[in-house]
């Protein structure tokens, strides 16, 4: 097994280029494009825009941080955990990193007022859910058997379930 150091460098690699493109590069490219301005002020708009920014990011550094640590392996598809990730976000919802990055593409959209960026941001949620359902969910059942098989029945893919719709 790699060093934990190792680990986390090809990880923060890893975030750099993919995360890195998907909410700085591309974002970016579409506002200074003119498809969205930058706020003058700061008020409940942008404060409520940054709340999600921070609150996506947050929560993709934290499964990255479960990969590392519990998994053993970085989110990119070519070296991916050797161990399954259930704990932490991974509780509540099967995707947090997507739903962390999808949120923090919302956040930016309201902060930029770019329609452009969240139209951007629905084709990447649209984009993440034909890769988990198509290729992602496949290899993990192949990967994890039995075990991933009832994390499925347990944990949903993309909403955490309230208290009264929890299985058993």
């Amino acid at each position: 097994m790699p060093s934990k150091l190792f680990l986390w460098a090809k990880a923060l690699v890893f975030t750099l280029v993919a995360p890195g493109t998907v909410l700085g590069l591309i974002p970016g490219v579409i506002i200074a494009d003119g498809r969205g301005r930058v706020p003058a002020t700061i008020g409940p708009g942008e404060v409520l825009a940054l709340a999600l920014i921070a609150g996506g990011v947050g929560l993709y550094a934290s499964c990255l941080r479960l990969f590392v640590l519990v998994g053993g392996g970085t989110p990119a598809p070519v070296d991916p955990p050797s161990a399954m990730v259930a704990v932490g976000p991974y509780r509540f919802v099967r995707n947090p990193m997507y739903v962390g990055v999808v949120t923090a593409l919302v956040g930016e959209a309201l902060l930029f007022r770019s329609a452009v960026v969240a139209v951007y941001a629905a084709v990447v949620w649209a984009a993440f859910h034909a890769f988990v359902i198509l290729v992602e969910e496949p290899g993990l059942r192949a990967r994890f058997g039995e075990s991933y098989q009832r994390y499925l029945m347990e944990v949903p893919r993309w909403a955490p379930r309230g208290p009264n719709d929890r299985l058993g």
